[in-house]
Parts: C-alpha cells; structure tokens; sequence
C-alpha cells in the first residue's frame, strides 16, 4: 500500500477512534514529515486529499484542523454506510495481520467491558 494511502487511513482512522478531535490541529505539513521520515510533498499530498474530502480544513497562516462538517452526516443512511466501510477497513486490515473476526470481537466486548466500568 503506497505510503500516503496508509498516512491517509492512519489520520482518518485516529479521527474515527477520537485521538483527534474536531477542531483539533494537526502537525504542519514539515513536522509531521520530519517526524515520520517521508517526503513532505506526500504529507502535503494527503492533507490536500483530506481537505477536498471534507475532513481537514487548512487555514492559512494558522494550520491545518479537524473539521466538523464531514462528520455531520446528513441522514442515518449516511452514517451507517461511513460505520459499514470502517468496520470493513477494520477488519480486512486485521485480517492481513493474521487477526481473526473472533478475535475482533473478543477484543471489542472486552473494551466495551472496561468502558462500561469506567463510566458506571
């Protein structure tokens, strides 16, 4: 998988787990290159294809954010078909590291256990 693709998934997929947060500001294009040791064009490359996906706003000379409208799905529809494409990046990413569906589900209802203590 070429790199961006997998920087793309990696900021989208800490969006979706909420390690970032809407409004949250990511690294400018030159840190986050540095500090992943790749091209800054292929940073500069996956912030542009975010942007126009609606997920990033750049604003310039103050950074690069989280939006908020990509998230506001616009009917149930919307957002179960979001959910339904995660799961299935979920699960064909876990399957190429030799994880099973069980083995998803075993982990997901023992962080569901540990969630639902911590907020009882």
């Amino acid at each position: 998988m070429p790199l961006y693709a997998q920087l793309t998934r990696a900021i989208q997929f800490a969006i979706a787990t909420g390690r970032l947060k809407i409004g949250d500001q990511l690294p400018t294009v030159r840190q986050l290159a540095v500090e992943l040791r790749v091209n800054a064009n292929t940073v500069a490359k996956v912030y542009a294809e975010l942007e126009r996906a609606g997920v990033l706003d750049t604003r310039r000379g103050v950074g690069t954010f989280v939006g908020a409208h990509h998230f506001e799905a616009k009917n149930r529809r919307d957002h179960e078909a979001i959910l339904r494409e995660l799961v299935d990046r979920f699960i064909e990413e876990a399957g190429a590291m030799g994880f099973s569906t069980d083995d998803l589900l075993n982990q997901l209802q023992s962080r569901r256990k540990k969630e639902t203590k911590k907020n009882a």
